[in-house]
C-alpha cells in the first residue's frame, strides 16, 4: 500500500514482511538500577526541572531517564509511555549490532579486517569489482562501504528478482567508491554485520547476545524483527524499555563492566566509540563530530546511539553520566540542544546539599508528564446526530468501507469497518483511553502505519463540526492526528502524522451518509 511504505517503510517491516523474532527461553529477572536524588549525585533538582520543562514543550517526547555515577537521578515518560512497554530503537540498534560483532571478534570468531566477500562465497556476483573484493567488516562498522547511495534493501526492488537473499542484493550494489575512503550512512551494511555474525556464530544476533548482554542486564525477553532468511535485521527493529538504553549506556561508560564481570572487552568499548570517520565539521551538529563502530561521535567529548526521530543512548564520560530519551520528533537536533544546555552545565563534580522542595516539584512535574491530547469541548450539538450514523467511503487505497462515532454520555469510540471487520477503539476525552488489543481488522490501513499491539487514543470536538482524535500506537515514535468533519450528509476525514519516512499528510477521503444509522 503506497501510504504505508511511504509513512512507515522501515517500521512496517517489523510486523510484516519481516518475522518478530523474540528470546525463545526465560530471561534473568529484571535488575533494576540502584535509584538517588539529583543532588546526592551533583546535580540540582531545579536544573532537572528546567530541563523537563523545556523538553515538555517538544512535540512529542515519550520518556527519558538521568544516570550520574552509575544511579538513576530523574526519570519520566509522558503518558500513554510508560516504563515497562517497550519501544522500537530504530537505528540505536545499530549499536547492539556493533556489540555483538565485538564479542564474536574477541571469541577469535571474526576479525574486523576480514574481507566481507569472504562469508558469503555463494551470494558474491559472478565478476565482483576491485572495490567489492576489498571490503572488510570494518568498513561495515564504520560506515564506509564504498557505496555512492544506500540499497533499498527493505523494499521491492525492480532490478533484483525476488528470490535473493538480502546479503546477495547487497553484494550487487555497485561500489564507485574505495571502501574506507568515503563516509555514507548505510543501514544495510548494519544487516550485513548481523548476518555475519550469524555465519560465525551460527546464531541470530538476538539469540547471541541473550546470555551475552541481554540476561546479564536484566533485559525481559528482547524482541528484533528478522529478514525472511532468518537474520537480525540489525540495523532498526530492536525493543525495549527506557532503562534498557540506560543500562546499555552505563555499561559503555563503565567500559564493559557490569558487576565486577567484563562483558564486553574494554579495547572494543575503546575502539567503537572512538572516531573512526570523519563526516562533516560544523561545531554545532552532533551529526557532524565524526563516527566509530555503530556509535556517533557527539560534541562535547561524548558518544552516543541513537535511531529514528529521537531514540537516543548519550554517553558523556567527562560527567560520568548517561542520558537515554525514547521521543517521536522532527529535530532531532533540539533534543540534543537540550541536553547540552539544560543538564551538561548541571554536573558539579560533588554532591549538593539537599533540597527537598526542589526535589518534590521535580517529582511532581515527572509523575504528571503527558502527551498533549485534542484541545477542545466535550460534546457539541452536532454529537447527538451524528452519533451511530454510518457515513460510507468510495474504494480507496486504506481499504476503508465506513466509519462511525459512537457516543454515550460518557464514553466515545471510533468505529471503522474494513474487508477484514469491524474495529472499535475507545477514545479519551481529556485523557488518554488505552486500547491492549491495539488495531483491529485493518484499522492501521485507516490510518496508512503498521499494526500494533497496544494503541492508546484521545479527542475533542475542535470545532462545531469538527471531531479531532490522536491515536498513539504507543511502541513506536508515531502518532496519528485524525479530523472528522461532518458537512451535512458528507464526512470530510484527514489524517497526519507526526513524523515519517516520507509525506506525513495523507490525501483526504469523503464519506457519505448510509441511509440508516
Amino acid at each position: 500500500m503506497r501510504n504505508f511504505l511511504i509513512a512507515c517503510s522501515f517500521l512496517a517491516l517489523s510486523y510484516s514482511s519481516l518475522g518478530a523474532q523474540q528470546s525463545t527461553e526465560p530471561t534473568a529477572k529484571s535488575l533494576a538500577l540502584p535509584r538517588s536524588t539529583p543532588e546526592e549525585q551533583g546535580v540540582s533538582s531545579a536544573d532537572v526541572l528546567a530541563f523537563v520543562e523545556a523538553a515538555n514543550e517538544i512535540d512529542a517526547m515519550h520518556s527519558f531517564m538521568l544516570v550520574r555515577h552509575g544511579k538513576v537521578i530523574a526519570e519520566g515518560w509522558w503518558t500513554p509511555y510508560d516504563a515497562e512497554t517497550p519501544h522500537i530503537f530504530f537505528s540505536l540498534s545499530k549499536s547492539f549490532t556493533s556489540t555483538a560483532v565485538g564479542l564474536a571478534v574477541a571469541e577469535g570468531k571474526l576479525s574486523v579486517d576480514e574481507e566481507v566477500l569472504k562469508f558469503f562465497p555463494d551470494e558474491a556476483p559472478a565478476e565482483p569489482s576491485a572495490n567489492l573484493k576489498s571490503m572488510r567488516v570494518r568498513d561495515l562498522l564504520r560506515m564506509q562501504t564504498g557505496h555512492q547511495s544506500e540499497l533499498a534493501l527493505w523494499r521491492d526492488d525492480p532490478a533484483t528478482k525476488s528470490s535473493d537473499t538480502l546479503t546477495k542484493r547487497f553484494l550487487a550494489h555497485p561500489v564507485p567508491f574505495k571502501p574506507g575512503t568515503h563516509f555514507l550512512y548505510n543501514s544495510p551494511a548494519t544487516y550485513m554485520q548481523s548476518a555475519i555474525v550469524q555465519k560465525v556464530t551460527g546464531m541470530p544476533v538476538l539469540e547471541y547476545l541473550r546470555s551475552r548482554l541481554f540476561e546479564p542486564l536484566g533485559y525481559d525477553n528482547p524482541s528484533w524483527i528478522a529478514s525472511p532468511q532468518g537474520v537480525s535485521v540489525g540495523a532498526f527493529g530492536l525493543m525495549g524499555r527506557t532503562e534498557d538504553i540506560a543500562k546499555f549506556g552505563q555499561l559503555y561508560l563503565q567500559k564493559g563492566n557490569w558487576n565486577g564481570k567484563q562483558l564486553i572487552p574494554a579495547a572494543w568499548v575503546t575502539e567503537a566509540t572512538s572516531l573512526q570517520t570523519s563526516n562533516g565539521s560544523s561545531p554545532k551538529s552532533d551529526w557532524d563530530q565524526g563516527y566509530g563502530y555503530q556509535f556517533w561521535r557527539s560534541r562535547h567529548n561524548s558518544f552516543r546511539g541513537d535511531g529514528a526521530f529521537g531514540q537516543y543512548c548519550l554517553v558523556l564520560p567527562d560527567q560520568d553520566a548517561v542520558v537515554a530519551i525514547t521521543s517521536g520528533v522532527r529535530d532531532m537536533q533540539r533534543v540534543m540542544n537540550l541536553v547540552w544546555d539544560k543538564l551538561l552545565p548541571a554536573m558539579k563534580p560533588k554532591a549538593l546539599a539537599a533540597d527537598a522542595e526542589s526535589h518534590r516539584n521535580l517529582q511532581t512535574k515527572l509523575t504528571g508528564l503527558t502527551m498533549r491530547a485534542p484541545v477542545g469541548k466535550p460534546t457539541v450539538a452536532l454529537a447527538e446526530e451524528i452519533s451511530g450514523q454510518w457515513f460510507e467511503f468510495p474504494e480507496n487505497d486504506r481499504s476503508i468501507q465506513a466509519i462511525s462515532l459512537d457516543i454515550k454520555p460518557n464514553s466515545q469510540t471510533l468505529v471503522v469497518r474494513t474487508a477484514g471487520g469491524e474495529s472499535r477503539t475507545p477514545i479519551g476525552a481529556g485523557t488518554w483511553s488505552k486500547n491492549p488489543q491495539g488495531f483491529a481488522n485493518g484499522l492501521e490501513k485507516f490510518l496508512s502505519v503498521p499494526a500494533q499491539p497496544v494503541i492508546a487514543a484521545s479527542g475533542a470536538w475542535t470545532s462545531d463540526d469538527v471531531f479531532t482524535v490522536k491515536l498513539v500506537p504507543y511502541q513506536t515514535p508515531f502518532y496519528s492526528t485524525l479530523s472528522l468533519r461532518f458537512d451535512g450528509d458528507r464526512l470530510l476525514f484527514d489524517s497526519e502524522h507526526n513524523v515519517a519516512f516520507g509525506p506525513t499528510k495523507l490525501p483526504q477521503l469523503i464519506g457519505k451518509a448510509s441511509t440508516a444509522k
